[in-house]
């Protein structure tokens, strides 16, 4: 399946809602080595229904490094891959993951429900929460975001179609600003750095 993949390049624009963020190059060892917003800014919130049975916002975990991540459950390559990268990020953190929360929106509203988003991630990491919504909820937090998502062929004959979209992970600090945009396939090592750069930076 294809993807479309959002990499942070030298002064790429990127629309969140009514405004304009533009991120910049990796910065040096002392900062992210991500794209990065500037200037930071509040994240886009929302209020979906959560893997957790609640409601689930980013708002709720102030005080904590959010990622944001848009994916679907039955994504066969892109999404379990970052997934993967993620769960093995957490292992090399330790104790320090705690203060870190992935929220994992879904683009496939129709087949992941919060019970189906839970019994997935739980596969990965039982820390991970998945936030599903109507169709028009989850087209409204794409567009604050900065998110493409749409229905596609797809190339598994015992799937009616597969969803392509964007997949870059969004990093939130802990007073609720976003500060990092994380391409596909980022090494494991450059996603712990940034988690743990956001840590110290607000600690």
């Amino acid at each position: 399946m294809n993807k479309t993949l959002l990499v942070a390049v030298a002064l790429p624009l990127v629309v969140l809602g009514t405004r304009v963020a533009f991120l910049r190059a990796p910065q040096a060892e002392t900062g992210l080595r991500s794209g990065t917003f500037d200037p930071p800014h509040e994240a886009p919130s929302f209020s979906l229904d959560g893997s957790n049975s609640r409601k689930l916002s980013p708002r709720d975990y102030l005080g904590k490094v959010v990622i944001v991540e848009f994916g679907y459950t039955y994504c066969e390559d892109v999404c379990p891959v970052t997934l993967a990268h993620l769960t093995e990020a957490w292992k090399k953190m330790g104790s320090a993951a705690e203060d870190v929360q992935l929220i994992y929106v879904t683009v496939d509203p129709a087949r992941d429900n919060p019970e189906r988003l839970r019994e997935h991630l739980t596969a990965f990491n039982p820390s991970f929460l998945g936030a599903t919504g109507t169709p028009d909820e989850l087209k409204a937090v794409e567009k604050a975001y900065g998110v493409v998502a749409k229905q596609v062929a797809s190339k598994n004959p015992a799937l009616p179609y597969a969803m392509d979209h964007s997949s870059s992970l969004y990093l939130v600090d802990r007073q609720g600003k976003l500060r990092g945009l994380v391409p596909f396939n980022t090494p494991v090592d450059d996603i712990v750095h940034d988690l743990e750069y956001l840590l110290k930076m607000g600690a």
